[in-house]
């Protein structure tokens, strides 16, 4: 938990410079704990059947390369979606702006005066915003519809959801792909140090000490693999 930053101008630049970055630290996060999650799930489930370990390699490198593209694909379609709807409206505010300028400034005004300028100050801010129609669209986007105040990368953001989901996935097969001895010990060792790793680096960007972070994540995963791996033991010959 970090309740300190720098205030030069170079710092101050880069914190809102990475703002515009936040949505891939999602996709990051989410990833990796969807790819654990799942790639465990089924250790759990087939070690729990009593099934041979070939199955565990078979069922999780199939499970981490298609959901993981699924997942890549899912968040590719919805970014695109924002992104296209960014574009509409874009268009639809530079007609109104070149069509009715007047009540677009109207609409400016609306929206400072809510973040409490007024008078003189209020007239001053909306002839300056204007004067950059980039700017100005930017602001009326965000404001008026809620939209990102930057275009979204659909592709950078399928990469990275899918990037973190087999990174995390591959984790807990490892013990069964480098054949080491009590291999469902090993993996849920590394399931477990994985869920409280990630949970620890989420913890970065909340209040939450980094242990307690850790163990929320834990306890969310662990949940999912023990609830997998009582399914699989219903099915034990």
């Amino acid at each position: 938990m970090m309740l300190e930053h720098g205030h030069t101008h170079a710092e101050i630049a880069a914190r809102l410079d990475a703002q515009n970055d936040s949505g891939r630290l999602r996709d990051a996060i989410f990833g990796g704990i969807d790819g654990t999650v799942t790639t465990f799930a089924i250790v759990a489930g087939v070690q729990g059947a009593g099934l041979p370990a070939g199955i565990v390699v078979a069922l999780g490198l199939a499970n981490v390369v298609a959901d993981g593209f699924s997942m890549a694909a899912g968040n590719y379609a919805g970014t695109k979606a924002v992104a296209d709807d960014r574009q509409r409206l874009w268009a639809v505010e530079e007609h109104h702006i070149r069509t009715n300028p007047q009540g677009e400034m109207d609409e400016l005004d609306q929206i400072l005066a809510r973040k409490g300028l007024h008078g003189q100050v209020l007239q001053q801010a909306g002839v300056m915003i204007s004067a950059d129609k980039h700017q100005w669209i930017s602001m009326m986007l965000s404001e008026e519809y809620g939209l990102p105040p930057t275009d979204p990368k659909p592709l950078q953001a399928a990469i990275v959801i899918f990037a973190a989901f087999v990174a995390a996935g591959l984790l807990p097969m490892l013990p069964y792909l480098i054949g080491l001895n009590d291999p469902f010990s090993w993996s849920i060792a590394a399931a477990a140090l994985t869920f409280f790793g990630i949970g620890t680096i989420k913890s970065r960007w909340s209040l939450a000490q980094w242990w307690r972070s850790g163990i929320e994540t834990l306890l969310i995963g662990g949940t999912a693999a023990t609830l997998a791996f009582a399914v699989g033991r219903f099915f034990h010959p």
